[in-house]
């Protein structure tokens, strides 16, 4: 039995140790705002955060989050997370919208460390999410409109 915290919340899991983190979240917890997308840690769509670090769930297993604390998507209620999702919306960054909660979850990380970063830093820290629609200028723009920053 694995025990961590999801959002907040203590939960268990007797999943086999090998289990991949992201179908604990999706398939035990019903959380399914955390996606899949490549399974090989390659895409960042199944980006969320341990202990405040961005992790890719798909490759992370469950054995390795025992006394850990894990927040998804829906659990990003940080002043980083409410700006960067205010502005997503005001830059109309989803089009498909898959990759986003992934997109988010590296970008609010990179608020909470770096509160007005550059474009350069801005690209540096989003390297590696993987976006089908190309929606990488806008994403790099509500990134610079949470941060304060203004025009990417």
């Amino acid at each position: 039995m694995i025990k961590f915290e999801v959002n907040g919340n203590t939960v268990t899991s007797d999943s086999p140790d090998d289990t991949p983190l992201l179908w604990v979240i999706r398939d035990e917890l019903k959380l399914k705002g955390t996606k899949f997308g490549c399974g090989i840690a390659q895409c960042g769509a199944c980006t969320v955060h341990v202990n405040g670090l961005p992790t890719r769930s798909c490759v992370t297993p469950i054995a390795a989050i025992q006394d850990q604390s894990v927040t998804t998507i829906e659990g990003l209620a940080t002043s980083e997370g409410e700006a960067l999702k205010t502005a997503w919306v005001d830059e109309q960054v989803p089009q498909c919208g898959y990759c986003q909660s992934g997109q988010l979850m590296q970008a609010a990380n990179l608020l909470a460390n770096n509160p007005n970063p550059s474009d350069d830093e801005i690209v540096e820290a989003m390297n590696g999410h993987l976006c089908r629609c190309m929606a990488y200028t806008r994403i790099k723009k509500a990134i610079k409109a949470a941060s304060g920053g203004g025009e990417a």
